[in-house]
C-alpha cells in the first residue's frame, strides 16, 4: 500500500499472501503461533485461531486486498472483499448460526478455533467498517474527493464492464457512468457534459443543476 513500492514488488508481494492468508472462503491469518519462542508479543496472548493469532483480523485483511487492488488484481480484491462481507456470512440458516453476529455490521475478527470456528467477534468495529468503506468507494469505485474536485481511479476486476454512480455536491448531483474503454486506452478519460477533461478529474460546482459524467478506464492487465 506505499506509495513508495513499485507495481511489480506490489504484485508479488500481495500474490504471495493468498495461497497462505485464505482457505474455505475466509481470510485467516495463519498459522497461529502457540508455543513460539521467542515470543512474537501480545499476538500469541489470544488463543490460537482468534483474532491476529491464526484467525481473520479484518483490517489486516481489507490492506491486503486493497494492495491486490492497488496492484492490479481487482477481481481478487473483490473476492476477498467478499469474503469479509458479514451480509455473505449470513446467506443461509447455517451459515448465519455459524457466524454468530449481527449481519449488517462490520466485525473485527473471525475465529479459526476449532470451538469457535466461523464465528464474529469485536462487531461495530468502526476501524474495521471505515477501512471497508475506503476499500469500496475510494479503491475500487475509484472516488477520492479534493477540495473542489473528484479525482476518479477505478481498480475495476475484469467481470466489472460499467457501474454507475450518482454523486450529491451539496445541492448538484453528478451522475457518473464507468466503463471499460477499448484496448487502446491507456489512461482513464473523463468527460463532464460531453467535454472531456484535461485530467482523469470533475471540477465540482454547487450550480444546483444535473450533470452527466462518462469515465473511460483501461481495460484490466
Amino acid at each position: 500500500m506505499s506509495p513508495s513500492s513499485t507495481t511489480s514488488s506490489c504484485r508479488k508481494e500481495a500474490a504471495s499472501e493468498w495461497p497462505s492468508s485464505w482457505r474455505s472462503s475466509q481470510a485467516f491469518f495463519a498459522p497461529p503461533f502457540e508455543n513460539s519462542s521467542p515470543s512474537p508479543g501480545y499476538i500469541q496472548a489470544y488463543p490460537p485461531g482468534v483474532r491476529e493469532n491464526g484467525g481473520q483480523y479484518t483490517h489486516a485483511a481489507l490492506w491486503l486486498a486493497m494492495a491486490t487492488a492497488r496492484a492490479g488484481d481487482g477481481t481478487r480484491a473483490v473476492e476477498l472483499l467478499r469474503m469479509l462481507s458479514p451480509v455473505e456470512r449470513s446467506r443461509d440458516p447455517e451459515a448465519a448460526r455459524r457466524y454468530a453476529t449481527e449481519p449488517y455490521a462490520v466485525a473485527g475478527d473471525v475465529y479459526d478455533h476449532p470451538a469457535h470456528r466461523g464465528r464474529g467477534g469485536w462487531t461495530w468495529y468502526t476501524g474495521a467498517a471505515g477501512w471497508m468503506y475506503r476499500l469500496v468507494v475510494e479503491t475500487l469505485l475509484g472516488l477520492h474527493l479534493e477540495a473542489d474536485k473528484l479525482r476518479l481511479a477505478p481498480l475495476m476486476p475484469r467481470d466489472w464492464e460499467s457501474y454507475k454512480i450518482h454523486y450529491r455536491y451539496r445541492e448538484t448531483f453528478y451522475h457518473l457512468t464507468v466503463k471499460r474503454a477499448g484496448p487502446e486506452a491507456k489512461a482513464v478519460r473523463v468527460t463532464v457534459d460531453g467535454v472531456e477533461q484535461p485530467s482523469p478529474a470533475v471540477p465540482l460546482a454547487d450550480d444546483h443543476r444535473d450533470h452527466d459524467v462518462e469515465v473511460l478506464v483501461p481495460a484490466a492487465p
